[in-house]
């Protein structure tokens, strides 16, 4: 069965939700705006790389691993806390999510090396899955023909938050130092997060939820779509590239290429701005075209990305075009793919949290991958890992029927 197929018969039997007044209207501008925040929570670190490691005596190379772990530490509250969203209150979840990631900042905020750093940014991250908890909420209550767009709007609050991260992060921490950021994002967290919990709707479930059933039950639900097997592993390519990219972009910028200061570099990170913009329209094209063609769109611009990548070692021009066209060509393939595995099993959120972890297992393996060749072969080998990771996630979904 393809793709399309698949997500057209979802679309046709899932129910859709009554809006619940003033609570049912608020609900999605204020997931989305959640989502912008606690997405933030995840890349937090990557920009104040130099800050933080001038603040611990250390190169900044040196510290790249802290942004790898926020990647790691958001698979595992994946793994063990998005898949309740089929068996528990979700409002329960995202109040105790929240403060979670509230004290986790907090603490990273006030460490005094590297290693608590990075254990508290692991926790935070970890908790920081309140986004993932929402999303099949939201396709859930989507009218049938704009399901997709619904779920674009999440997602452009997603991209828009790893934007501020990078930019107001990038400004504040260069202005008031990059302990100052993580307290501004605990904060955030934690108005943001309790006020969504208040308006999300009264959930009666009669299962009981477990930490271990969503893992134990993720591989079989793959197992059993084809659909939603390529999409995790399309997503993990796209995403892993993406990632090794951007989470080194910092190291290339204030580095001997261009050698700017922190908060200039941090601005670069308005290029990210066009996913926001392309995920309502990414939304559009599924609901119209599918999902499978969005995709194959989205890899072919994502395959040209990487060249100009390449040249933007030493060509500013080059380095804006190819932040453009990696944004777009990684939120089109989001969207599609994040709709498709909303729509083709009977546990979206185990099929959404199993979809997820494999884009960030892909990402944060891919950045990790992306450190160790900044440290080796500069900028040319931060590149050739994204092109390897764009290859693996097409040609092995190609490859099987």
């Amino acid at each position: 069965m393809s793709s399309t197929t698949t997500a057209a018969r979802a679309r046709t039997t899932a129910p859709r939700r009554p809006a619940d007044g003033l609570a049912g209207r608020l609900l999605l501008p204020l997931i989305a705006l959640c989502t912008a925040v606690t997405a933030a929570n995840i890349y937090l670190a990557a920009p104040l790389l130099p800050l933080i490691a001038r603040d611990f005596g250390s190169t900044p190379s040196a510290v790249a691993w802290i942004a790898s772990v926020a990647q790691f530490g958001y698979a595992a509250g994946l793994l063990f806390f998005a898949p309740l969203g089929d068996s528990v209150s979700r409002r329960r979840l995202v109040a105790v999510l929240s403060v979670v990631t509230t004290a986790a900042l907090i603490a990273g905020a006030t460490a005094a090396g590297t290693t608590a750093l990075a254990a508290a940014v692991l926790v935070a991250s970890a908790a920081t899955v309140v986004p993932q908890l929402l999303v099949p909420l939201v396709a859930q209550r989507a009218p049938a023909d704009r399901r997709a767009r619904h779920v674009a709007a999440v997602i452009a609050g997603l991209f828009t938050g790893i934007v501020a991260a990078r930019v107001l992060g990038g400004l504040v921490g260069q202005t008031f130092g990059w302990r100052t950021v993580f307290v501004g994002a605990a904060v955030l967290t934690a108005v943001l997060g309790l006020a969504t919990a208040a308006v999300l709707p009264t959930e009666h479930r009669n299962r009981q939820g477990s930490l271990f059933a969503g893992l134990l039950a993720m591989p079989s639900v793959v197992r059993r779509s084809p659909d939603l097997w390529r999409a995790c592993v399309r997503q993990a390519g796209m995403y892993g590239a993406w990632s090794a990219l951007w989470t080194s972009l910092a190291l290339l910028l204030t580095g001997g290429s261009y050698g700017y200061s922190t908060a200039t570099a941090g601005l670069f990170g308005l290029f990210g701005l066009a996913a926001s913009v392309v995920a309502p329209l990414a939304g559009g094209l599924v609901d119209r075209f599918g999902a499978a063609r969005v995709v194959r769109s989205a890899y072919l611009l994502a395959a040209v990305s990487v060249p100009l990548f390449w040249l933007g070692g030493q060509v500013l021009v080059a380095l804006f075009a190819a932040a453009i066209a990696i944004h777009a060509a990684l939120v089109a393939s989001h969207v599609a793919n994040q709709t498709l595995a909303l729509t083709t099993t009977s546990t979206p959120a185990t099929a959404n949290s199993a979809y997820v972890v494999a884009g960030f297992a892909g990402g944060a393996t891919a950045s990790a991958l992306a450190g160790l060749a900044f440290s080796h072969w500069g900028w040319g080998g931060v590149c050739a890992v994204a092109g390897v990771w764009l290859l693996l996630g097409w040609t092995t979904t190609a490859v099987r029927r």
